[in-house]
């Protein structure tokens, strides 16, 4: 194998013309020059270099190395500056996937400080709900996902044994109702008590859940519409036209008009977190990605 230490020596032989004038530009010995040549003409397997009385010429072979031996160690200098500057920070790339609502409230808040604190860090952010947003990580697709689960869901938790797991918070889901509703003004309101109104129902996962706490509750609600997008549930209930239970997060980003958000009891939440594989979490631009959103979760 051909080492890049032996191509500078190469290098300098080439353009010195001898080991020991080689060795006084490298800052080595001349023995220390020789051994290394020995080495590298071991590892192409055919001599690089002719030996004369009073002067040493390269072999075609020895000219063929040294035209390449430029652009190799060109390309690994470069190549040493990028993932250094990726190491320190001064550059990198982070893929980013969330949930809309995390995207609204979460994200923003730590893009802005990554950006401030590290401005070469670049981030790109798409869009994914649970559980497509932690299967893109598994593949491949991204580095971090913002995502969420369920406390209690059936068919048990989300397993995420095999990934870098960092809490952020527990949103706790509230009851959306109209202005006009009689529970409108209420402190608290049990879901059951809900039961004989029309629903309006959020994303796949928050619908499943709903139904799934409604059944508990003893009753099937009666879903008039479903929508992935959070402002349209908060419009179709501000217009009077059902109930729904968001999570918090979710109407932290939209003005409900006409509607009032009440306590749900017994509580129900869901655990967000940003989650990354474990060779990710080593990646400095990875690590302040996490950090950031922790800080943003914080706040």
């Amino acid at each position: 194998m051909i080492e890049a230490r032996h191509l500078r020596v190469l290098r300098a032989v080439a353009a010195t013309g001898s080991f020991s004038a080689a060795g006084r530009e490298l800052g080595c010995t001349q023995p220390a020059v020789s051994q290394q040549m020995k080495a590298l003409e071991a590892s192409v397997g055919t001599p690089l270099l002719v030996r004369g009385q009073r002067d040493m010429r390269l072999t075609q072979a020895g000219e063929a190395l040294v035209r390449h031996a430029a652009g190799i160690l060109a390309g690994l200098t470069a190549a040493e500056e990028e993932v250094a500057a990726i190491a320190g920070l001064r550059a990198g790339r982070v893929r980013l996937v969330s949930f809309p609502s995390g995207s609204s409230t979460l994200v923003p808040a730590a893009l802005a400080a990554l950006r401030a604190a590290h401005p070469g860090t670049r981030v790109s952010l798409t869009e994914a709900e649970p559980p497509a947003s932690v299967e893109l990580l598994r593949e491949g697709d991204c580095d971090v996902a913002l995502t969420f689960r369920y406390e209690g869901a059936a068919g048990g938790v989300e397993e995420w044994d095999d990934l870098v797991v960092r809490p952020l918070l527990g949103d706790r889901l509230v009851a959306l109702v109209p202005d006009r509703h009689p529970l409108a003004r209420a402190e608290s309101v049990a879901i059951g008590e809900l039961a004989d109104d029309p629903w309006i129902a959020g994303c796949p996962r928050c619908r499943g859940q709903l139904v799934e706490v409604c059944r508990a509750a003893g009753f099937t609600p009666r879903i008039d519409f479903a929508t992935d997008d959070y402002p349209a549930v908060v419009g179709l209930v501000g217009a009077g036209l059902g109930v729904a239970v968001l999570p918090q997060l979710a109407i932290e980003s939209v003005r409900p008009r006409g509607a009032r958000t009440v306590r749900l009891e017994p509580a129900v939440r869901r655990e967000i977190v940003a989650l990354t594989l474990p060779d990710l979490a080593q990646v400095p631009a990875v690590t302040a990605t996490l950090d950031e959103l922790v800080r943003a979760a914080g706040r």
